[in-house]
C-alpha cells in the first residue's frame, strides 16, 4: 500500500516540496524542491486507503477526523501545493471514475424543491450566529467582497461591494427592491438606509431572518425594510429592482428556468435584476463532494454556459456581465485568517473537530479561487434594452455620489442622480451627463 501511495503522489506532485509519511512510518519527499516545504502524516492505514481511492471526498474527512496531520506547514499550505499542480490526467483511475459518476448524478443531487431547500439552508446558515461573528465583517456580508485597492480592509471591501451593486441596480428613492437570499440583511439595510428604497428581503434561514428583522426594527428605516422567511418561488408582487447575492449557488441547475421566469414575472417592465454568483471559468461540472456533503448540500457552482441559456429562455435580456476574478480569494483569505485568530472561540461554541472542518472549508475554498477555475460574476439583466444606460460610464460617475451618501451615515437619499441630505441646506448633484434613466414609475 505504501508503494502505491508514493507512486500516486509522485505522479501528481511535480512542483513544490511535499514530504509524506505513511501510517507505517515510511517517508518520501516529492516535487522539485522549490517553495516552503510541507509535511503530512497519515495516522491510520484505513484513512490512507480511502484518500487514495477518493481524494476529493476523503482527504478533507481524514484531516477533519484527525487521521491526517500537518507536521510542517498548515492545511492551507498543503492545499495550495496540491491544487496548484497540473493534475488533470494524473489522478488515480478510481478518482476519475468517481468524477464521471458524480457528473451523471448531479441533477439528482440538485433536486432543490421547497422542503429540501429549507433543509439544505438550515444545514449551513442556521448554525450558532456567533460563529459568523468570528470571521465576517461587522455587517455580516457572507459573499465575495470588492477590493478597489490592495490595502482595503475586509469592511472597506464589503462596503465597496454593496456600493458597486447599488450602482448597477440604479436604485432610486422609493424604488421597490426584492433581495432574494438576503442573508443577515446587510445589503437590504444599505439600500433602505442610504437610498431610501423599500426593500423586501427573503431568506430560508430561520437564524438569518430573526437577526435581519431584529436589526431593522431598531433602525430609522424600519418602515422601508421588510424581511420574510420565504422561498423565492412563493414571492408575489411587482418590483422595480431585484438583487440576489450569493444565493444562486443554492438554486440547483434543474431550477434555473424556474428562477429566471419567476424574476421576469416579478420585475416591472423597466425593472433591473442584478445577479451576483460564484461561477466556473470552464465548462459545467459537479460540486466538490466534500463541500456537498459537509458544507453546502444541494449547492452547485454554474458555468456561464449553463446560466445564459436559462436567461434567454425566460425572455429576459443580459445587459452587462462583469467577472470578479481573485476578489473572492482575497475575501476568503481575510475570513480564514480572522477565523484562525479566534479559533479557540469556535471550539468553545462547538468542538475541535468542527474547528478543523471550518478551517479546511475556508482554506479549500480560497485555493479553489486561486487555482481551481472559480470566479464570481455579476450579471445585470432587464426586460427591455433601454432600461439601463448605453455605456458603463454611470458606474464610475455614481461612485462619488454613493460615497457622499455614505458620509452622511445614511442621512441622505438618492433620487435619480440626486443626493438630498436631510439637512435642506445641503444639495449635491452628480454629473448631468450621466446616462441614468428613470426607475420604473418612481421618480
Amino acid at each position: 500500500m505504501d508503494a502505491l501511495v508514493f507512486k500516486t503522489i509522485d505522479r501528481l506532485v511535480t512542483k513544490g516540496t511535499l514530504k509524506v509519511t505513511t501510517a507505517k512510518g515510511a517517508s518520501a519527499v516529492f516535487g522539485d524542491g522549490t517553495g516552503s516545504p510541507v509535511s503530512v502524516r497519515f495516522l491510520s492505514p484505513a484513512a490512507q486507503r480511502r484518500v487514495l481511492i477518493d481524494p476529493e471526498l476523503r482527504l478533507g474527512e481524514a484531516y477533519v477526523d484527525g487521521e491526517l496531520i500537518l507536521e510542517k506547514g498548515a492545511i492551507v499550505d498543503f492545499l495550495d501545493l496540491i491544487l496548484s499542480q497540473d493534475d488533470a490526467y494524473k489522478r488515480p483511475f478510481s478518482s476519475r471514475m468517481l468524477s464521471g459518476l458524480r457528473l451523471l448524478l448531479r441533477r439528482f443531487n440538485q433536486q432543490n424543491e421547497r422542503r429540501r431547500s429549507r433543509r439544505n439552508v438550515a444545514h449551513h446558515y442556521d448554525l450558532d450566529r456567533r460563529l459568523y461573528d468570528l470571521f465576517l465583517d461587522k455587517d455580516r456580508q457572507y459573499s465575495c467582497a470588492y477590493f478597489e485597492n490592495d490595502t482595503d480592509t475586509l469592511d472597506q471591501a464589503q462596503q465597496a461591494k454593496r456600493r458597486h451593486i447599488a450602482k448597477k441596480l440604479l436604485v432610486g428613492r422609493g424604488a421597490r427592491v426584492l433581495d432574494i437570499g438576503c442573508g443577515w440583511g446587510g445589503l437590504a439595510r444599505h439600500l433602505a438606509d442610504n437610498y431610501e428604497a423599500h426593500v423586501t428581503g427573503i431568506t430560508l434561514s430561520q437564524e438569518q431572518h430573526e437577526f435581519a428583522k431584529a436589526q431593522a426594527e431598531r433602525a430609522t428605516y424600519v418602515n422601508r425594510a421588510d424581511f420574510r422567511l420565504l422561498d423565492y418561488r412563493d414571492v408575489v408582487g411587482q418590483f422595480d429592482r431585484i438583487v440576489s447575492v450569493g444565493m444562486f449557488e443554492h438554486v440547483g441547475v434543474n431550477h434555473y428556468d424556474t428562477f429566471f421566469r419567476k424574476c421576469r414575472e416579478l420585475l416591472t417592465d423597466d425593472g433591473v435584476l442584478l445577479l451576483h454568483s460564484i461561477g466556473r471559468s470552464d465548462r459545467s461540472g459537479f460540486t466538490n463532494p466534500w463541500i456537498a456533503k459537509h458544507i453546502f448540500p444541494g449547492g452547485y457552482i454554474p458555468a456561464l454556459s449553463e446560466v445564459l441559456p436559462a436567461v434567454e429562455r425566460s425572455g429576459l435580456l443580459v445587459t452587462d456581465i462583469e467577472i470578479l476574478r481573485l476578489h473572492y480569494a482575497k475575501t476568503l483569505k481575510h475570513w480564514r485568517e480572522r477565523f484562525l485568530a479566534r479559533r479557540a472561540e469556535a471550539i468553545e461554541l462547538y468542538d475541535e473537530r468542527f474547528a478543523r472542518l471550518w478551517e479546511f472549508y475556508l482554506a479549500l475554498s480560497e485555493m479553489a479561487f486561486r487555482h481551481g477555475g472559480m470566479m464570481v460574476f455579476q450579471m445585470q439583466i432587464a426586460k427591455r434594452q433601454d432600461s439601463v444606460p448605453l455605456t458603463r460610464n454611470y458606474i464610475g460617475a455614481e461612485n462619488a455620489l454613493a460615497r457622499k451618501i455614505e458620509s452622511y451615515g445614511g442621512n441622505g437619499h438618492v433620487s435619480n442622480s440626486l443626493v438630498v441630505p436631510l439637512q435642506e441646506s445641503d444639495l449635491y448633484l452628480t454629473d448631468t451627463a450621466t446616462e441614468q434613466p428613470p426607475i420604473g414609475n418612481v421618480r
